[in-house]
């Protein structure tokens, strides 16, 4: 480790920062389980929405995002119909 980077810190890869985002909104969604539908459902659908389609054209109603309760475990799942390849 060299004497800079002691007092600036080691910039971190991308994808480690955004694994350990998500695993610290994972743990914070966990603590409040309480909920039926959370909050952030919609808002994480219209995101997928506007990121895929600025490759291709969608429509809104063709994306499906659930919470499911399955044994011990909590599923988020993502269902995404693409418009055939012409």
């Amino acid at each position: 480790m060299g004497f800079m980077s002691f007092f600036l810190g080691e910039k971190k890869q991308t994808a480690s920062v955004a694994k350990e985002r998500l695993q610290l909104i994972l743990a914070h969604e966990r603590s409040g389980r309480n909920a039926a539908t959370p909050d952030y459902l919609p808002q994480l659908k219209a995101e997928l929405v506007a990121v895929i389609s600025k490759y291709m054209k969608i429509d809104p109603n063709d994306v499906l995002v659930e919470r499911e309760h399955q044994d011990n475990i909590e599923v988020l799942s993502v269902k995404i119909e693409l418009p055939d390849a012409k």
